[in-house]
């Protein structure tokens, strides 16, 4: 694969327990393709956050490497780590992680604020991205007086503002009913084809999952990749 957003080789992450070393992640590797869809599976507590947050530089491997946009994530600073994940990597989890205090619009603009846009150009970027995730009359309100679904279109958005190449998600609509993850699982697949952003999901919901163009499992430790016939629900 040419120019992957992400990649890593011989991935392995573990953690000490009882003055032993507790493999989570063993000898992983993977890449992923610019516009690719891409969702992890496999049965609570196997490592499938954990991968995430490898793929995502929020934490390093034991041995083996992850890179993004063909750096080497263990070879920057943290700053230089941070600025990196800010300017080509979005995220979003279950639970949205919007701040409270903050509008819709500011919540949004919130990552080019930080990359040092002034306020009007970062919400002028901000403004046509909740619009068209269907917001725009949603603007001024706060977290608080959004419902489920609409505080998650505000955090998907809030990780497509800088453009990023790849945006990673935790359980994206794991905590929404039935008919707001229908509408979260359009809405995903919609902007994946406009911004050719790749998308990786970690997710129990095999709805979303077979959405996606390759499905990895994640058990014990090591990750296969699923046939491309739909899988099942209860392979997830």
């Amino acid at each position: 694969m040419n120019n992957p957003v992400i990649s890593c080789s011989k991935l392995c992450k573990s953690y000490p327990q009882a003055g032993q070393p507790l493999e989570i992640l063993k000898d992983i590797d993977l890449a992923i393709a610019r516009g690719e869809k891409l969702a992890i599976v496999g049965p609570s507590g196997s490592g499938k956050t954990t991968l995430l947050h490898m793929l995502g530089g929020l934490d390093l491997p034991s041995s083996g490497s992850v890179k993004v946009a063909g750096v080497e994530l263990a070879s920057m600073s943290d700053k230089a780590r941070s600025a990196l994940r800010n300017s080509e990597l979005g995220f979003v989890y279950q639970f949205h992680h919007l701040l409270g205090e903050f509008s819709a619009l500011e919540n949004v603009a919130m990552p080019l604020l930080i990359a040092g846009q002034s306020r009007r150009a970062a919400e002028n970027a901000a403004k046509p991205l909740l619009e068209r995730v269907g917001l725009g009359h949603r603007l001024s309100h706060r977290p608080a007086q959004l419902s489920g679904g609409e505080r998650q279109r505000v955090a998907i958005a809030r990780a497509l503002v800088n453009q990023p190449a790849c945006v990673l998600m935790d359980e994206p609509t794991g905590n929404l009913d039935r008919d707001n993850a229908e509408s979260i699982h359009g809405l995903l697949d919609e902007l994946n084809a406009e911004f050719d952003t790749s998308l990786v999901i970690v997710t129990h919901d095999p709805l979303l999952a077979n959405r996606m163009q390759r499905v990895l499992r994640i058990e014990d430790g090591r990750v296969s990749e699923l046939p491309a016939t739909e899988p099942m629900a209860e392979q997830l």
